[in-house]
C-alpha cells in the first residue's frame, strides 16, 4: 500500500530556490504533493527548476524576486495567493555569502548579506504569515545556519545575519503561535552547494583539500570536523525541512534544527 502524500493540496512559497538546497527542498515539497512557487534572485534558474517539475507532472511556478525588495515581496505574495490560493507553507531559504575579516569586511558586504539573509526573511515571512494567522494556520521554516550558533573565522557578516534570523524566526513564531501558525528553523552546516564549492576553490591547496579540510576540522581556525565523516547533500536539508513543515511536527515551534553531521558538538 503507497503512502499517502502527506503534503497533498497545500501551497507553498520557497525563496533561493534556483540551486542547492532550495532546489531540494522544492523537489522534496513536489515529491510529497504540494504546489509549489519557486522565487529567486536568478529568473533563469528558478524557470528551469519548475519547467523540470512540470515535465514530470508537478504543480510548480517560477518567479522572479529579490527578497531585499520588500515592494516586491509583497506584490509576489498578493499575486501568488491569487493564482495557487491561501500559502499553508513558507520556506526561506535566500541567502548570499560575503566572507573575510571583520577588520577588512567592507560596509557594502555587510549590507547586503543583511539585505538577503536577514531583512529579506523578515519581509517574506511578514507578508505570507498576515494571511496564515488570519487564516488559523501554516508554517514557517527558515535555513539558517550552524555558524549563527559558532563563531568562523572569515565569517562574520554571514554567522550574525543568519543568527538574526534564527531569533527573527523564533520571535515571529512566538507571537503567531496562538494564531495557529508554527514557526521553525533548519540550521545545516557543510552542504555541497555552489558556494561550498567556491569556498573550497579558495582554501589552500585547492577544492580537494578543502573538502577533507571541513570532514577533518581546521584547528588553526577552531573548526571541529564532522563526526558523521561526510558532508551534507542539499537533500538531506530538504527532508528536515519538510519534517518541520509537515503535520509530523504539528506540536514543534520555535525549535532549531541543526542538520551538520554533529560539527557544532551541539547537545
Amino acid at each position: 500500500m503507497s503512502r499517502v502524500r502527506e503534503l497533498q493540496g497545500r501551497s507553498a512559497l520557497v525563496t533561493g530556490a534556483g540551486r542547492g538546497i532550495g532546489a531540494a527542498v522544492v523537489d522534496a515539497l513536489v515529491g510529497q504533493g504540494a504546489r509549489v512557487c519557486a522565487t529567486d534572485v536568478d529568473a533563469g534558474a528558478v524557470e528551469a527548476v519548475a519547467k523540470a517539475h512540470t515535465e514530470a507532472g508537478g504543480s510548480v511556478v517560477a518567479r522572479e524576486l529579490d527578497v531585499s525588495d520588500v515592494n516586491a515581496v509583497e506584490h509576489l505574495v498578493d499575486a501568488v495567493e491569487r493564482e495557487l490560493g491561501p500559502l499553508d507553507l513558507l520556506v526561506n531559504v535566500a541567502g548570499v555569502l560575503r566572507g573575510g575579516p571583520v577588520l577588512e569586511l567592507d560596509d557594502a558586504d555587510w549590507a547586503a548579506v543583511f539585505g538577503v539573509n536577514t531583512d529579506g526573511v523578515m519581509h517574506v515571512s511578514r507578508a505570507v504569515v498576515r494571511g496564515m494567522a488570519a487564516r488559523g494556520r501554516g508554517a514557517v521554516v527558515t535555513v539558517a545556519s550552524n555558524a549563527a550558533g559558532v563563531p568562523r573565522a572569515g565569517m562574520a557578516a554571514y554567522a550574525a545575519s543568519k543568527a538574526a534570523s534564527v531569533m527573527f524566526t523564533k520571535c515571529l513564531g512566538l507571537e503567531v503561535a496562538p494564531l495557529g501558525v508554527r514557526c521553525n528553523t533548519v540550521s545545516p552546516g557543510s552542504t555541497l552547494t555552489e558556494m561550498q564549492r567556491a569556498m573550497w576553490e579558495h582554501a589552500p591547496g585547492g577544492a580537494g583539500a578543502g573538502r577533507r579540510g571541513v570532514i577533518e576540522g581546521d584547528l588553526a581556525a577552531y573548526r571541529t570536523g564532522i563526526p558523521l565523516g561526510r558532508i551534507a547533500e542539499p537533500a538531506d536539508v530538504a527532508d528536515a525541512v519538510v519534517f518541520l513543515a509537515s503535520d509530523r511536527a504539528r506540536h514543534i515551534t520555535m525549535h532549531d534544527l541543526y542538520v551538520d553531521g554533529g560539527a557544532t558538538l551541539r547537545a
